[in-house]
């Protein structure tokens, strides 16, 4: 029996994503649940397995095409797959290896505008109301005269579609790209979709949000003792290791109660207060930094948010975090200080209103009531979207987070 593979849901404001790679070609047998394609979002990569065993015959798009959720990707036959003699398989897997990309419409005459009859999907309804565009202003790709995600983020790379009169560092950002000279000691390769999209996202916070970065120290001594205390049966009891990272997201959910502005977001004209904190942990991975998100934080035990820490950081080297992982995070921490980062000013995760950057812990003179002593301390930065938080809010937040690792007691006590 014929089955489709298909393009699979790829999460919230997710419509489309690229084919990586094909890990199987037409004529190879495949298990159940064996990834056939690697797909590629502007937020993770995610592997496409076979729906029953059998064998792949048809692969319907080719690497580097663009699919829509929904999108058939191949066709395979149900059952045992037959052997083949190996120039038989190679005959059957050359019409993949020509498969157009996609077809291709002409291009038209003049420019496609998104037709007033066509509802835009809440994806492409969101971008263009954050970045105040005209969305019959922006040429439209998709079928019918569809806008898409794509079209939109088009134009605000190239700044066209704006409602009211764009900025000029808009116009200047969307300047053509000089002509270079290739030379032999250099390698051009194209940027990744997740690099492309992280670059744009990272660009976006900066064009949207009126950032800014406020910093404090905090001193580790108290915190180090308890975690060389009770590391050992904390692991024991609960099979989790004992981290930094852990204590401080429940630190962060201790300040965000008591400042609920920093686990906000503007939408439109309105801010959105979120009663819930799902807290994303910055991971660094081979193809970029992905932020996975910890669901309803404050529910989790600390047992609980270590071992899912620990499962995101072998998840996301093995390039197995899939979109659900990524969406709907309230408010971020990085952790530049496994990297040896002493400072730095990190980046607002939109639509995210603020930041908690960690950095390296680092044995400094201090004083210590009227003595100085030598104290590990750690830097931290809070990042924060000024339209919405105001300066005392980002101050005390952070001081708040500096007073409960300072005296872990705090946040055992709930005070």
């Amino acid at each position: 029996m014929a089955i489709e593979i298909k393009v699979p849901v790829l999460g919230e404001s997710v419509v489309e994503a690229t084919i990586a790679r094909w890990m199987k070609k037409s004529g190879d047998a495949v298990a159940a649940d064996e990834p056939v394609v690697e797909l590629e979002t502007d937020k993770v990569t995610l592997e496409v397995p076979a729906p029953v065993n059998g064998t792949l015959t048809d692969i319907i798009a080719a690497e580097g095409a663009t699919v829509e959720v929904g999108a058939l990707l191949a066709m395979m036959d149900e059952g045992a797959a037959p052997a083949k003699p190996a120039a038989a398989a190679k005959e059957e897997a050359k019409p993949a290896a020509s498969a157009p990309a996609a077809p291709v419409a002409p291009a038209p005459a003049a420019p496609v505008t998104a037709s007033a009859a066509h509802p835009l999907s809440p994806a492409v309804r969101r971008l263009v109301e954050e970045n105040n565009l005209n969305p019959a202003a922006i040429p439209a790709t998709g079928k019918d005269g569809r806008l898409t995600k794509g079209d939109v983020q088009d134009a605000i790379a190239k700044g066209i579609g704006k409602a009211a009169p764009a900025a000029s560092a808009s116009a200047s950002a969307s300047a053509p790209v000089a002509p270079r000279k290739d030379d032999v000691r250099e390698e051009r390769v194209p940027m990744s979709r997740l690099r492309r999209m992280i670059a744009q996202r990272l660009k976006e916070a900066q064009n949207n949000a009126a950032m800014l970065t406020t910093f404090n120290e905090v001193d580790m001594t108290e915190l180090m003792k308890l975690r060389s205390e009770y590391k050992d049966d904390f692991e024991k009891n609960h099979g989790a290791r004992l981290g930094f990272m852990g204590l401080f997201v429940k630190a962060s959910i201790t300040a965000l109660r008591e400042y609920p502005a920093v686990n906000a977001e503007i939408h439109g004209q309105d801010i959105v207060y979120k009663n819930f904190y799902n807290v994303g942990v910055a991971v660094g991975t081979p193809q970029g930094l992905v932020v996975p998100v910890l669901k309803d934080a404050q529910d989790m035990s600390l047992a609980d948010v270590e071992k899912t820490i620990t499962d995101f950081g072998m998840r996301a080297r093995d390039g197995k975090l899939g979109p659900a992982d990524m969406m709907n995070g309230t408010f971020t921490i990085s952790n530049g200080g496994v990297y040896g980062s002493l400072m730095s000013t990190p980046i607002i995760n939109p639509p995210q209103s603020a930041i908690l950057g960690m950095h390296k812990i680092q044995k400094r003179p201090v004083a210590v009531g009227d003595k100085v002593e030598i104290r590990p301390m750690m830097y931290l930065a809070l990042s924060y979207d000024h339209r919405i938080i105001d300066g005392r809010e980002a101050v005390s937040f952070l001081v708040r987070i500096k007073e409960s690792i300072e005296d872990p007691r705090r946040l055992l006590l709930g005070v």
